[in-house]
């Protein structure tokens, strides 16, 4: 066993460690736990309490609150289910994931890349490429677990977790937050199983549960790239990817302990593959998959609702921070041809809201004289057509430029820049 010193959860509570800590948590803005603290009124709480909280870790009596419950939509569909920490307890797992995520990182495989130093989806996805273009691999092996975070085995984790760390006062503390439990309906409901996303361990601790299962492929000799629960493996043949499928399966529900969605999981063409919101065609050219682009339309609708009462000035802010993060992520696409179109069809639904926002004829004539029209384009303000036909015509004068002018970027105008 390569175990750590005994002394580790004095490292953790070391002053530069936990100074370190506050400034991430700070720096995270994260949501208040159960007792509804942010990290303002934490700070003055730390200042008064700090020193018996610290004697209470030391001496293996401390006990983490139970977790706040939070619902959010997932890209795919549903809901995720998120469960959020006290503000000192996000401290406290932040200070000890400081402390041995350098140490578990030189375990971890070089074919994961989720929630580690240095890596990125990106990262991951150039390596798909390089199984499809380099390795020929033109077989695609998803797997989807169901409900990941929440089906963690606590004897399995812990086990793992006793491989690398001997302090056995941290494997305690660790464990007590695994149990600490949600807080739901005034009810603290506890299982052996789930890490709760939300506090700073968890992922830490996904990687270290999934390493197993890294390990095996690799003793297989399989093409595999991990980003969290994310999963696919590459083969060269239908037969192969069905087979080792079938054992994969097999491995990871008796080894594992989780399930498998045989629903979402399979074998595929890596153009029939969605990996990380990218698809890779079987030139190996790095595409949008098409559920991205549906939840990219999904949000267009949402910011451009003629109903949204958002002041425009705000909605314009919000919608260039949010273009702008997508195209951040998928600047990596390398088949752009249907940005172009992408962009045309946003444009439409702005022009959409704003004809909406003008209200009526005297609204519409008004706003198109300010934007200069004349003649044909003066007239539109009486056209009796539908908003979504109405749109096409006003590009006369709300053109593109004075969209970019206004800052309503679209995701071309990215493209347009970097060239």
């Amino acid at each position: 066993m390569n175990a750590l010193n005994e002394d580790l959860l004095e490292r953790v509570l070391d002053g530069d460690n936990l100074r370190a800590a506050w400034l991430a948590v700070k720096a995270n803005r994260g949501a208040p736990g159960i007792d509804g603290i942010g990290t303002e009124e934490t700070a003055a709480h730390l200042r008064r309490h700090w020193s018996s909280i610290r004697l209470k870790l030391l001496a293996g009596t401390y006990k983490p609150a139970p977790v706040r419950p939070v619902r959010i939509p997932k890209p795919g569909g549903g809901e995720r289910g998120l469960g959020i920490p006290n503000t000192t307890d996000r401290l406290i797992q932040q200070a000890l994931h400081q402390v041995l995520s350098p140490l578990l990182e030189p375990v971890f495989s070089d074919w994961s890349y989720g929630y580690r130093p240095g890596r990125s989806a990106h990262d991951a996805v150039r390596c798909a490429q390089r199984y499809v273009v380099e390795e020929q691999r033109c077989w695609v092996i998803d797997i989807d677990i169901v409900g990941f975070f929440d089906h963690l085995d606590h004897d399995l984790l812990m086990r793992d977790l006793a491989q690398h760390v001997s302090d056995k006062r941290v494997l305690k503390l660790i464990g007590n937050y695994l149990r600490a439990g949600v807080l739901e309906d005034g009810q603290v409901r506890r299982g052996a199983k789930g890490a709760p996303q939300g506090g700073p361990l968890s992922p830490l601790l996904a990687n270290l549960y999934l390493d197993r299962l890294d390990k095996e492929m690799e003793s297989r000799g399989l093409a595999f790239v991990r980003y969290a629960d994310d999963i696919t493996v590459y083969a060269k043949s239908s037969r192969s990817a069905q087979r080792t499928f079938d054992r994969l399966v097999s491995w990871i529900e008796k080894h594992l302990k989780l399930q498998v969605n045989r629903e979402k999981s399979g074998t595929r063409p890596p153009g029939d593959s969605s990996f990380l919101g990218f698809t890779i065609g079987v030139g190996g050219e790095i595409g949008i998959s098409a559920k991205s682009v549906e939840r990219y339309k999904a949000r267009v609708h949402a910011f451009w609702d003629g109903r949204n009462s958002q002041p425009l000035r705000e909605r314009i802010r919000d919608w260039q921070r949010y273009v702008r993060g997508w195209w951040q992520y998928y600047r990596l696409c390398e088949e752009r041809w249907t940005l172009p179109n992408l962009s045309s069809w946003t444009r439409r639904h702005i022009r959409k809201a704003f004809w909406l926002r003008w209200h009526n004829w005297r609204g519409r004539r008004n706003a198109l004289l300010r934007l200069g029209a004349s003649g044909k384009a003066l007239r539109l303000a009486h056209s009796g057509r539908g908003a979504w036909r109405v749109a096409v015509a006003l590009n006369s004068v709300l053109t593109n430029a004075r969209l970019r002018k206004w800052g309503l970027v679209t995701p071309v105008d990215f493209v347009d820049a970097a060239v």
